[in-house]
């Protein structure tokens, strides 16, 4: 039964995320339409500007198909790491990206303690992840490994490519209804284009009409389009929080991993309402708090861990502290590699080395490999 209502979650939101994205899809050539239409006052020139406000979309979305990654690694002030500066965490996104069946990406790390990671690229091929230096100090290895599942979750589905696709669509439908408005407001806009192909009432009057419903959808469309943005980035987090089940086998590391992150209250001051969609959980905790469901790029942390807990067929919680229980934060910076090592004083005996922390309980029912 838990198998079935697995893959039905992944399934439900593999759709509902197309769906999503095509609304967006039809918004931007709705937009277009309806400003051509109003401009020339013939539906003919309604489709010509239709296509020319998709082609404008392609075009944004190609420049961030190859570029975009590099700047929201730039923007977030990460900086890459190999095998011999992070070992242990390279060591687990090597895991993970074996479980999920996609080449190892690169990894980044943001000097930032406040417990976050995204993933991010253009396809597997061509993906990064980076984790912040938080991540690493609060959480056990079990729940590493679940929210690394989680972020190569979105490289294997290409969620790295939708979000960066949906996210520039939706900015070209913003650009285009604020330049429309600006023209129509500045009173410049089409007048005399109207009045010479407008030789019959019938054709003003489509005019006129055009007009009025470019104008509700210049103003309707970006706000419209953004709460897709949102939703679809919402079905994307639900889709990969399955998904990290599916490579580890293990619901209840990603629970802790998901009741920590919520717990801390501490800002990701490396990220910004831009690229909050992209973060394992909304870093920017001043949104979290203050806006509604609908206006936020990730669903409710509870409704994610009660999610994970319908796999499982245990009862829902009313709290993320409850799943949290006695597993406090354990890993420093010298046990992930992320440290280097003072050397001794004259006279002085060498510092012993770290030790790592305890394994977590294996949870009843799963094979945990160890720390090997």
């Amino acid at each position: 039964m838990a198998s079935s209502t697995f893959y039905s979650q992944i399934a439900a939101n593999r759709r509902n995320s197309v769906l999503l994205s095509l609304v967006v899809i039809l918004l931007l050539g709705g937009l277009g339409f309806a400003i051509g239409a109003a401009f020339g006052g013939q539906a003919r020139y309604g489709v010509i500007a239709a296509a020319i406000a998709l082609v404008a979309g392609f075009v944004a979305a190609l420049l961030a198909y190859y570029a975009g990654d590099a700047l929201v690694l730039a923007s977030s002030s990460a900086r890459e790491v190999d095998a011999q500066s992070a070992p242990q965490l390279f060591n687990v996104v090597a895991e993970m990206a074996t479980a999920a069946g996609v080449p190892m990406p690169r990894v980044y790390i943001i000097d930032d303690t406040a417990p976050n990671a995204f993933a991010t690229g253009r396809d597997p091929q061509h993906a990064s992840v980076a984790i912040t230096v938080g991540l690493l100090q609060k959480l056990d290895r079990e729940e590493l490994q679940s929210v690394m599942g989680h972020e190569l979750s979105h490289v294997r589905n290409f969620d790295i490519r939708f979000s960066l696709m949906v996210g520039v669509l939706v900015g070209a439908v913003a650009l285009i209804a604020d330049m429309f408005l600006r023209m129509t407001f500045w009173g410049g806009f089409g007048g005399g284009r109207r009045r010479r192909d407008s030789g019959s009432g019938d054709s003003g009057g489509f005019a006129v009409v055009m007009m009025v419903v470019a104008l509700a959808l210049a103003i309707v469309a970006p706000i419209a389009a953004k709460l897709v943005q949102l939703a679809v980035s919402r079905q994307r987090e639900y889709l990969a929080d399955a998904s990290s089940v599916e490579l580890t086998r293990n619901p209840y590391g990603l629970e802790r991993a998901l009741a920590k992150i919520a717990l801390d209250t501490e800002p990701l001051e490396a990220a910004n309402r831009a690229t909050q969609h992209l973060y394992f959980e909304n870093p920017v905790k001043a949104a979290t708090a203050n806006s509604s469901e609908l206006f936020s790029t990730h669903p409710p942390v509870l409704d994610r861990i009660n999610r994970l807990r319908t796999l499982t067929g245990e009862a829902p919680v009313d709290s993320p502290s409850v799943v949290v229980g006695d597993h406090a934060p354990l890993v420093n910076d010298a046990l992930r590699g992320l440290s280097r090592q003072q050397p001794s004083g004259p006279g002085q005996p060498p510092d012993e080395p770290p030790q790592p922390p305890e394994p977590p309980t294996t949870p009843p029912g799963f094979n945990w490999s160890g720390w090997g």
